[in-house]
């Protein structure tokens, strides 16, 4: 158990501005109300609505004209799929798809089959998937996304100068957040800036309440700057990449990181670029949707390429035993 200190004294009830995970024994969440004797409520501040075929007609897009889909959350995946359904377009089975985490590549099997479709994904950030996507600048891309105007997506998209179509298929929604007391909580943890939005819309004074505020991401940041509200943890840092984490060092009483503000190497100058591909940086790759057909799928092209191999050495074989048939015999030398 973590030594308790000043400020893991302080905090013990926190408002988690997200679904509760759905392993909940072994989320990173549970080992740290364990650790610090935390009492947890997780409750997700909005809710995702679909735009409908006839508004989304509005916007002249036809999803058949695009080459390749960028997707950024499991959202973006249903809506897009539930839009080309209710719009009656079929997918061309030469789509490529774009994700910006392994997880939303997995999670696309349940639309598509494996192989017959091409997928790609990077890492842990967005900028890393601009990374992967600057290999394919000739494709034609669409961005499936929520009806806010300008992301950290969208800005990373347009400096890296993709010729790219946003398409909004949802839109995020505040929920009622009037069953909540910001007074019965001493963190809470937000997200998103649509979460602030929804922070804001339930309780205008919230940037008068000494409620301890965490936050993930630099929109995020930034929604509750012009708010007015003052963040007491910022994540992802170096050593806090995720919120949990973040949470955890701040109740050991460790010292606040800076932000990162990570982006595509094709950004960055030539000599960040170079050193990371000398420190060994892993590389994003395609994938199909499930590893474990995709191994089968290798194993299957090696096998075939073998018995290729084989069927060659075996005409080669073939036609040399021929030629040598064929072949006349050499004249006896007179005596």
């Amino acid at each position: 158990m973590q030594r308790l200190n000043s400020f893991s004294m302080k905090v013990k009830k926190i408002l988690i501005s997200q679904p509760e995970p759905a392993d909940l024994e072994k989320s990173p969440y549970k080992r740290l109300a364990f650790d610090f004797k935390l009492d947890l409520t997780f409750y997700k501040f909005f809710e995702v609505v679909g735009i409908s075929a006839t508004e989304f007609r509005k916007s002249r897009i036809h999803i058949t004209e695009y080459s390749a889909v960028i997707f950024n959350s499991k959202n973006s995946v249903d809506h897009f799929f539930r839009m080309a359904k209710e719009l009656r377009e079929v997918i061309p089975e030469s789509m490529k798809y774009f994700c910006s985490t392994e997880a939303i590549a997995l999670y696309l099997q349940n639309y598509i089959q494996y192989r017959k479709r091409k997928i790609f994904f990077g890492n842990q950030y967005f900028a890393d998937l601009v990374d992967v996507m600057t290999k394919h600048r000739d494709e034609k891309f669409l961005f499936p996304c929520s009806d806010e105007k300008q992301t950290e997506y969208t800005k990373l998209l347009d400096k890296a100068k993709f010729k790219y179509t946003k398409a909004p298929m949802y839109r995020s929604v505040p929920r009622d957040l009037k069953q909540f007391k910001l007074e019965d909580f001493d963190m809470i943890a937000l997200f998103s800036p649509i979460g602030v939005r929804s922070l804001l819309m339930n309780f205008p004074d919230a940037k008068n309440s000494s409620i301890l505020v965490a936050a993930f991401g630099t929109s995020t940041h930034a929604a509750l700057n012009a708010a007015g509200i003052k963040i007491t943890i910022a994540a992802p840092t170096k050593n806090s990449p995720s919120m949990a984490m973040a949470i955890e060092n701040y109740l050991q009483g460790k010292q606040q990181e800076a932000v990162l503000v990570v982006k595509p190497s094709s950004l960055k100058s030539s000599k960040t670029t170079h050193s990371s591909r000398t420190t060994g940086t892993k590389k994003s790759k395609s994938v199909f949707a499930s590893k474990t057909k995709y191994k089968q799928l290798m194993e299957e092209k090696k096998a075939k390429a073998a018995a290729r191999r084989a069927e060659r050495a075996a005409q080669k074989a073939l036609k040399e035993a021929e030629g040598n048939k064929e072949a006349p015999k050499p004249k006896k030398s007179a005596e």
